[in-house]
Parts: C-alpha cells; structure tokens; sequence
C-alpha cells in the first residue's frame, strides 16, 4: 500500500507539521519569564538555590529521598548506571530500551555493564517477575559476569508509548529485589504514564532504587531531567555528574523551566487525546498501527525511508522508531494540525495485484514500463 499522489506535496505557504518528537516544543512566554527572573547561584560551589527548589520538588513527586538535576536524561541513566555497575557487571533492561538502543553504548562503555535484552513476555515494552528471576541467575564460578542490576522504563519509548501499571511495575521491581538486584528506572515519560492511568507518579516508582525523569520531552521544558534516589545516592552522583562534565554554574535560569513545566503535568493529557484522534484518523485512511497509550503513534509500513520522505514532502515532519514512523503529539500542537497532518497524509492504496505469470501475460506486458512496487 502507498500514499496516493495527492499527499506528495505540502500547500504552498503551509508550514510543516513538526511530529517527529514531544522534544521540538519550544518555551513558553511564562518559562522565559521565570528564567529571567531566576535567583541564581554556583550550583558547582554551593548549589543554586533555583535548581534545588526544583530537585527537592521532583524527589517530593517521585517519592525518593533527594534528587539531582542534570543536563539531559541519558545523562541521568548514566549516572545511575555508573553508580549501581562494577565493571564486568550484568544489567538487564526490557528489548529497545533506552539505555540498549539510543545512548550510544554508555551503559557499557563507560558505566562497565554487559547489557542483556530481555523480550517483552508480559505485553510491549513490558517483562514479567519470571522473565526476571530466570534472567537474574545464580552465583557461578568466579569468572562468569555478576548480573547486579534490571533498568525499567515507563513509558517504553520503541514500544510505542506503552505504559505500566504500578501493581505491574511493583511485582517485577519485588521479583528484581528478591534475586539481589537493583533497580533502575528510566521515567524519561514518566509523567505521561502517570497521566493516562490516573495515578501519582510516585505510584510507578515501587521498589526503584533511581528513577531518572525528563523535563523537556512532553513538559515543554528547554533542558534537563532530574535523577533521584538515596541521599546517599545523590551525593555518589554529584560526584558522578562533575566528572561527566555535567556541573553547571548557575543552573538556576534552566531550572526555573522546569519548575513551570512541573505545573503543566495535567494537560499531557490533551497530547494523548490528540494521539488518539491521529491513530483513528490515519487507521480510518488505511494505515495500520495499533492504539496509542500516550502521545506516540507508531505506523507500521514496507518502505521506511520512502514512507519517511513521503510525509515530508507532505508537510509533515516524522522520525523513525523500530522500523515504523513515529508520530508524536505535543504542547506545541492543536486540533487544527491534527485535522491538516491527516488531510496532508492522506490515504493508502492497495498495491496493484500481480497478474499470473505466463507467456500470454509477457505477451500483454511487453514494451510496458515495470509497476512500481508496492509500500507506504
């Protein structure tokens, strides 16, 4: 199935519709007001009284005992990592994650872990207590790898968004705790699985040893996530963030942001609603893809790179995710572009059917251009 012709070019003076990531929003009036207005200190020397109002805020949230801002959330998931690993360690994490696919290597390059990929035996994204203690082993001869940590996350990014349930979340971090491990949990969109299952936050953090949360993806925030834990941990990871090249002087104008994305938790609501209306509209035009749970729509097609340079060409802007298209809403959208992003994509058509094969049909398709091939 392809896009039919009329999809191929965006309206002269139309503007892209800019779906690739719930990161592309940009600050709000209110947020560069807070910034300006920001008390500030050395949050190297001292801390910065700005950014500590908001690690404070966000460990009340998470229910941990301290937190700690950083940069960007792989630097977080990082900072954990490197805290709960020695080197020649074992992690697992569930098949996609972000710590496995999208930090380029880190976990094992410079937090010293072996990662092991589970697979998603309990529903996308998602691994069972039992897949846990299998994968957790037994001690073994002194030379075989000690697997020491599993690293969570809600929501799972590559499986489109999905979400887990805190009684779901609870049993495997309960499972990972009784096989001797710690437990990571990256809630880069946190927020947005607390939203669509109408829970705290603090709900979805049982049993997890870090949690590591993002400001900027769905909140609007310029920068930064927060890593949370321990007092113990955060003070091992302030340490941890200095030698990454993490400190910050005067944190505080980035950290007002965030203070203000804080308040706009509730109406990510209204970026999953949208996502909903955009998987109805682009199934009713013919694509396939399954619900969204959140804000992530992910579109399964033959031809990525194709499909990809179709929608841009289109005047929507998408990204790619485990082999489909991934659309995200976000702050920065309204209903209006939800209606031109499906009127600009546009429906699928059936791929030609292929006549037998024959000598009578070589006959008939001799001197004949070759069809094109079929895909989105």
């Amino acid at each position: 199935m392809r896009p039919t012709t009329r999809t191929r070019r965006a309206k002269a003076g139309a503007g892209p519709i800019d779906l690739r990531s719930d990161t592309v929003t940009v600050p709000t009036k209110q947020m560069r007001a807070a910034m300006a207005a920001a008390e500030v200190g050395d949050d190297v020397l001292d801390r910065d009284p700005t950014m500590r109002e908001l690690e404070v805020r966000v460990a009340g949230l998470l229910g941990a005992a301290d937190a700690m801002w950083t940069p960007s959330g792989s630097m977080g998931n990082l900072i954990a990592l490197m805290a709960h690993l020695s080197r020649g360690d074992t992690f697992l994490a569930p098949a996609g994650a972000h710590v496995l696919e999208a930090e380029l290597g880190t976990a094992a390059w410079l937090a010293g872990g072996m990662p092991r990929a589970l697979e998603h035996d309990a529903g996308p994204g998602k691994v069972s207590p039992d897949a846990v203690r299998r994968a957790a082993g037994t001690t073994g001869p002194y030379y075989t790898l000690r697997t020491t940590l599993l690293c969570l996350e809600n929501t799972h990014n590559a499986a489109g968004g999905t979400v887990t349930a805190p009684e779901e979340h609870a049993a495997v971090a309960a499972a990972a705790r009784a096989a001797g491990l710690a437990v990571h949990l990256d809630g880069a969109r946190l927020w947005h699985a607390a939203v669509a299952l109408g829970v705290p936050p603090a709900a979805l953090t049982v049993g997890a040893d870090t949690v590591q949360v993002c400001l900027s993806k769905g909140l609007g925030a310029p920068v930064g996530s927060v890593v949370a834990g321990s007092a113990e941990f955060t003070e091992q990871a302030r340490r941890l963030r200095k030698m990454l090249g993490g400190g910050v002087r005067q944190g505080g104008v980035l950290a007002a942001a965030g203070l203000v994305a804080l308040d706009r938790i509730d109406r990510l609501a209204e970026d999953h609603e949208r996502a909903t209306r955009l998987a109805d509209g682009l199934r009713e035009r013919g694509w396939q893809l399954q619900a969204p749970q959140t804000n992530i729509v992910l579109v399964e097609v033959a031809d990525l790179a194709g499909t990809l340079r179709q929608f841009e060409e289109s005047g929507v802007r998408a990204s790619a995710m485990a082999g489909k298209v991934r659309l995200m809403t976000h702050a920065d959208l309204t209903d209006a572009d939800i209606t031109a992003a499906l009127d600009r994509i546009g429906p699928v058509e059936p791929a030609r059917s292929t006549p037998p094969a024959g000598p009578r049909a070589i006959r008939r398709g001799a001197g004949r251009a070759p069809a094109r091939p079929g895909g989105r």
